[in-house]
């Protein structure tokens, strides 16, 4: 909903600016740590959450099962072939990684372009990082197919000097996901110290406060402290920003090396990073708008939070569907048969069962593998 369909006097716009609100009226510091902190620190489990992990937990033991059968059978049921070397893991591990470009974005970013309006996402924008990154990281091991065998993809000192292959894009993967990893971790966790130190001034229980205080390593939220905080959280922005562009475009290497028609063009990079980040807010959305009604949070996440993100989406998504038309373009362009062939196939496949199929595993002149 644009800013201006909504009435003036509306309590969720901001009269001096017009714009939505970034906190809701009336809301104090004392009344948002209550909030937040009563969330973490209730004693009653709702019901909801324990459906929501008995859901979760499916889905774990679904991936046991598949990839007990993986390994039993192999690689080979992906229809992995010669010259598609890519197959059902890489495909989930671009998309795991791009969903966890929003988290960096929101914290790194818009923290160095002074955007208070992140400080409402950035936790949990954060948090989906993590655990898409701990997912992404799962899948060059199970695509070398023996995951016992996967320490061989780390520059060990083995006393056989046998050395991984870096001219492979899967090392490069490995030193991504390792990367974005590390400095996705101490970017959380730096940024929850004061969020700790607060929940260990508030807890009721003996465990809960030596845990919280052991994690919030002393904080007392003096001015020394809050200044280092800021000094910290601005360095680890500066160095979590390339990572951004980065990583996603070493990703987009895998397939742009790939002398595949379709793959080897120069578009990838840009397009892979716009996709991640348009991705990636999807999914901040996606976990937002019911988290935001589950914990009634309707006061802290407000519609401008939504509005922007919507905004940032957006520009992505133009940038995105420019990649695809880049795509199409060049096929017409190069007068190159694989790739014309390759996307008639598409396209006639499309038609026939009105379907949107995307062009991953096509071989040399079109054929389908």
């Amino acid at each position: 909903m644009a800013t201006r369909e909504v009435k003036p006097n509306d309590p969720g716009i901001d009269p001096a600016t017009g714009e939505f609100r970034v906190i809701g009226p009336g809301q104090t510091f004392r009344s948002i740590t209550e909030k937040i902190a009563h969330i973490v620190l209730t004693p009653h489990t709702p019901l909801g959450w324990f459906g929501i992990f008995a859901i979760a937990g499916g889905g774990s033991v679904m991936l046991m099962v598949a990839l007990t059968w993986l390994f039993l059978k192999g690689v080979g049921i992906w229809g992995i072939t010669q010259p598609v070397a890519w197959g059902f893991a890489i495909i989930n591990f671009v998309w795991w990684i791009g969903i966890g470009h929003a988290g960096t974005l929101i914290s790194a970013i818009l923290l160095l372009f002074k955007q208070g309006w992140r400080n409402a996402i950035s936790r949990f924008a954060e948090a989906m990082t993590i655990f898409a990154v701990m997912c992404a990281a799962m899948f060059p091991l199970i695509h070398v197919g023996r995951p016992w065998l996967g320490y061989w993809m780390l520059p060990l000192p083995f006393t056989m000097t046998v050395w991984p292959q870096f001219r492979s894009p899967l090392m490069w993967d490995v030193f991504a996901v390792s990367t974005y990893a590390t400095i996705s971790v101490v970017f959380w966790y730096i940024g929850m110290v004061p969020d700790l130190g607060t929940l260990r001034d508030r807890s009721q229980s003996k465990i809960a406060q030596y845990f919280y205080g052991i994690m919030s390593v002393g904080w007392r939220g003096s001015a020394r402290h809050w200044m280092r905080y800021e000094t910290a959280s601005l360095l680890l922005a500066g160095l979590a920003t390339p990572l951004v562009l980065s990583v996603h475009t070493v990703i987009s290497f895998d397939f742009a090396v790939a002398v595949l028609p379709g793959w080897h063009t120069t578009i990838f990079p840009p397009y892979f990073v716009a996709g991640a980040i348009y991705s990636g807010f999807a999914m901040v959305l996606s976990l937002a708008i019911p988290l935001r009604k589950f914990y009634h949070l309707e006061q802290l996440v407000t519609e401008r939070h939504i509005d922007n993100m919507g905004k940032i989406m957006l520009v992505t998504g133009f940038i995105v569907a420019y990649g695809y038309g880049m795509e199409a373009f060049m096929a017409w362009y190069s007068a190159q048969s694989g790739h014309s062939a390759h996307y008639a196939l598409v396209a006639q496949a499309a038609n026939q069962h009105h379907l949107h199929v995307h062009p991953l595993y096509s071989g040399e002149h079109g054929h389908v593998v």
